[in-house]
């Protein structure tokens, strides 16, 4: 055999390896719901299959995974052919393949000029034809392996935002509608909470609890679960609608009684959909609901049909995905970490991987319950996600890569850092070092106390902290406000400069609102929003610190679990010990400033902050949430006002395209002082 033939041979074994692979990953995820790789790994898998078969045309053959899409219908469901296949869309992962996609149309219809596009997000959901009889719902499937489905009509129906019979006079007489059921990430947390309480099993994502649901013979169950509707496109029924172009297909949709979401939607040429297509990954950790990616079509429904499909996709579309948030990896050790209130802190050691840009190694497991739960151990294979592109989070154990002879992990008895038994107080889960002297969590608390939100004060980092905490000059807050000049110039790696900078911020740390002050003593469930509701309610300390617990629990959006915290933070002869020293060398403020004190005008109010301001946004919180305003971090509908500084971004465009209303630091002013702005919305 020659150096060609050879080279053939291997390339064709590994052509049948990648087709067996995708096989089966492609039924474990449309089938079964158990996927075993991430979306980005299979799309790897899948490229390279496209690309051995494109060397070997004649390869291809018509059962490969790359000339069909999904798998077979499940069993229990009817079967339904679809009039119209449901074909996949081909992909593109960067700016460079969408417009290489621009070129291939442009150049298959022989056109130099600008082509105009649509793009819509691409909704992380199932995918599901509708058929509508006579204006009247009567048919709903999945789509299965794109040539035939299941038949979840029973279910379908259940979802409330799907029209049983559409709206108007001159209704087709038959039409197929092609839409996505999701579910929100609100809802779906809620779902798993509720899972949770009944001790099943949870869904790692929205996607499979919506898979899940619409795969239930009992419609009931379906009509419990918040399911939405989002249509995008016609399989029958196109030519009686009287449209020329998508964008007026979907608009003809909505006048039919189909939601569509008008403020996610961009119409131009292959640079304005790219730039929608950013602007949709920047927000999308914002949006109700989970999506992955964009959809851009050929805008001219004439054009689509001069441009045709292939045997797996439409020419004239393209999905453009996302970085991936989800990969696959290997857990290399289960670590335990100390935490700031001593909870002993399971922790996963990875094998590196790259997930959205970022090189993950670690990720938390959170207590000895949720490591039971997913029954991980160490040589697991594991789906690991950045959940909203920052913190990684376990989300799914491949039992099945499992090796052999590997054992539950258990979290050590004592605490690793200074050999305390570890307690677990009742109703509890998580096992805590008891020894508030453990340097661990002196160093966090310590860090804790000095963060932004907290005391502010600048230049006591990690490093510091640790030279403070291992030499024993601070072991606990009020340590801080004795170090000197002199003393510190002694620390390896201080100036004197830099010494004097850091007396200095921590002298000015000295005046503090009383909100922050109760965020820096670290107490457990209280948060800076909670920080700042217990600040208004006891404006000043010794009325907090004379409190009944049931005084502290019936405060608005505080509760019983806080009010507990709270109080037995309190109770603590080291605890209190230590306000009472930070009381002798702070200047507290107490309460709401009096300038800023509740306003019936901001009352009830949602404001989000962006941009470059000339205070700080916390202080322009602080301020707010004191008049009784609410501070979130995202626009919405709900939103009332964006306070916008400098290089505001996209909060800025979506607050115009939502048409809330857009204000500056001196129009906030006037807020903070009682006065109505009036007028139209800022520009």
């Amino acid at each position: 055999m020659g150096p060609v033939a050879s080279k053939d041979a291997k390339a064709r074994q590994r052509l049948l390896e990648l087709r067996a692979q995708l096989e089966l990953h492609g039924r474990q995820y449309h089938e079964l719901d158990q996927p075993l790789i991430s979306d980005a790994e299979y799309d790897r898998l899948f490229r390279e299959a496209q690309e051995i078969e494109a060397a070997h045309p004649d390869w291809v053959v018509p059962d490969s995974p790359t000339q069909r899409v999904g798998g077979a219908p499940a069993e229990g469901f009817r079967a339904v052919e679809h009039a119209v296949p449901m074909l996949s869309l081909d992909n593109a992962f960067s700016a460079e393949d969408l417009a290489a996609f621009d070129v291939r149309v442009r150049k298959y219809l022989a056109r130099t000029e600008p082509m105009a596009y649509t793009a819509e997000p691409k909704y992380d959901g199932v995918a599901v034809t509708l058929r509508y009889d006579g204006g009247a719902f009567a048919l709903g499937a999945t789509r299965g392996d794109g040539r035939r489905g299941e038949d979840v009509t029973h279910n379908l129906r259940t979802v409330r935002t799907l029209p049983l019979k559409l709206s108007g006079r001159h209704l087709p007489a038959l039409l197929e509608v092609r839409g996505e059921v999701l579910m929100r990430r609100a809802a779906f947390a809620k779902l798993n909470e509720e899972r949770a309480a009944q001790g099943l099993e949870l869904f790692a994502n929205p996607r499979n609890s919506t898979a899940g649901t619409l795969r239930q013979l009992d419609p009931r169950i379906a009509a419990a679960r918040p399911l939405e509707l989002f249509v995008y496109g016609v399989g029958q029924g196109e030519s009686q609608l009287g449209v020329t172009s998508h964008s007026k297909l979907l608009e003809r949709l909505g006048e039919l009684g189909f939601r569509i979401d008008r403020t996610l939607f961009a119409a131009g040429d292959i640079e304005a959909v790219s730039a929608f297509h950013e602007r949709l990954r920047v927000e999308r950790d914002h949006l109700p609901y989970e999506i992955d990616g964009t959809v851009v079509k050929v805008d001219e429904l004439a054009l689509r049909e001069r441009l045709g499909t292939l045997n797996r996709s439409p020419r004239w579309a393209v999905a453009v995905k996302f970085p991936p948030r989800q990969e696959t990896t290997q857990v290399l050790e289960i670590e335990t970490s100390v935490g700031r209130t001593g909870a002993l802190t399971p922790v996963a050691v990875l094998r590196a991987v790259q997930i959205g840009g970022v090189t993950v190694t670690h990720a938390g497991l959170h207590n000895q319950d949720e490591v039971d739960r997913l029954d991980i151990r160490v040589g697991d294979t594991v789906f690991v996600e950045r959940a909203g592109d920052v913190i990684p989070k376990i989300v799914k154990v491949v039992h099945e890569k499992r090796p052999h002879a590997t054992k539950p992990f258990r979290l050590p008895t004592h605490c690793p850092a200074c050999g305390t038994l570890a307690v677990r107080a009742e109703g509890e889960v998580a096992l805590r070092c008891p020894n508030l002297e453990c340097p661990v969590q002196v160093r966090e608390v310590i860090r804790h106390f000095a963060s932004r939100d907290a005391l502010d004060i600048d230049g006591l980092g990690e490093q510091r902290i640790d030279q403070l905490v291992s030499k024993k000059r601070v072991r606990r807050p009020s340590d801080l406000f004795s170090l000197g000049v002199e003393e510190l110039v002694e620390y390896e790696r201080m100036g004197e400069k830099s010494a004097r900078n850091l007396v200095a911020a921590i002298e000015r740390a000295r005046d503090v609102p009383l909100a922050r002050l109760l965020l820096a003593l670290g107490i457990r469930h209280v948060g800076e929003r909670g920080a700042a509701i217990l600040a208004r309610a006891f404006p000043d300390l010794d009325a907090l610190l004379a409190a009944p617990v049931e005084r502290i629990a019936a405060v608005d959006e505080i509760g019983p679990t806080i009010a507990g915290a709270v109080r037995a933070w309190l109770d603590d002869d080291v605890n209190r010990g230590e306000v009472a020293r930070l009381r002798s060398l702070l200047r507290i403020q107490s309460g709401p400033s009096q300038a800023y004190a509740r306003s019936e005008v901001l009352a009830g109010k949602t404001f989000v902050i962006t941009g470059t301001l000339g205070e700080p946004r916390s202080t322009w919180k602080e301020r707010l949430e004191a008049a009784g305003a609410k501070v979130t971090d995202s626009v919405s509908k709900k939103t009332d006002f964006l306070l916008a500084g400098e290089n505001a971004g996209s909060k800025l465009e979506k607050a115009r395209t939502s048409n809330v209303r857009v204000i500056d630091e001196q129009e906030a002013a006037r807020l903070l002082a009682g006065e109505s702005l009036g007028g139209p919305p800022s520009a």
